[in-house]
């Protein structure tokens, strides 16, 4: 975990997981807010939120809120998913668990382009959908949306990212995100934008500027 400085303020980003903790930092760095992320591996006794919800924000929502009031500190929770049109917006909320086991990337994405081999390059329009929630632990909430449309390759392509990343081409580029560099990706991302309008609630509630 990367050392946090004395006297800044703190907030916890609800997740284990080093791809979302290193991007938010990155953001944070771009944008000169002087805020310590800290991850939920500095509070191993703090248990995994149950994603209950019907939609992202409701996710999210779920576990900013949970591990605010377990931490004591802000929270930060995304959820996101790929939502394609000719599956009526499915895998959806159950991106990360659309093979039937929970962060199975390889399975689900495999299920995927199984469900979608019969369906043309043109018709398989797509998008990434994020809802990123801050909360503090008086209750306090703020909200944020972002989205990258694109569309889906008919086989993986590239090593970077994750989830999805690899048959996902958005409508801006002729590479899909897994060929992207980090910092590429960060620029367009669905999560990336959702994460970017926080930043001004992030100012207002913990640095207490406008």
């Amino acid at each position: 975990m990367t050392p946090v400085a004395a006297g800044r303020p703190q907030v916890v980003l609800a997740t284990r997981n080093a791809h979302k903790v290193a991007e938010l930092r990155r953001i944070l760095a771009e944008t000169r807010v002087e805020i310590d992320v800290l991850d939920l591996s500095a509070f191993p006794d703090v248990p995994e939120v149950a994603e209950t919800g019907a939609t992202f924000v409701e996710n999210a929502s779920l576990k900013a809120h949970a591990v605010a009031e377990a931490t004591g500190l802000p929270a930060i929770a995304d959820d996101s998913g790929l939502c394609v049109d000719v599956l009526g917006g499915a895998p959806g909320v159950f991106s990360a668990r659309w093979s039937g086991r929970h962060g199975d990337d390889a399975a689900n994405l495999d299920l995927l382009l199984a469900q979608l081999a019969d369906v043309p390059v043109r018709h398989r329009r797509a998008h990434f959908e994020c809802a990123a929630v801050l909360a503090l632990p008086d209750g306090t909430e703020r909200v944020a949306e972002g989205r990258l449309y694109g569309l889906l390759t008919s086989k993986p392509l590239g090593e970077n990212g994750f989830g999805y990343d690899p048959i996902f081409m958005p409508e801006v580029d002729v590479h899909t995100t897994a060929q992207m560099s980090p910092e590429e990706k960060d620029a367009i991302s669905h999560r990336g934008r959702a994460l970017r309008a926080l930043v001004p609630p992030l100012r207002e509630l913990l640095l207490d500027q406008p």
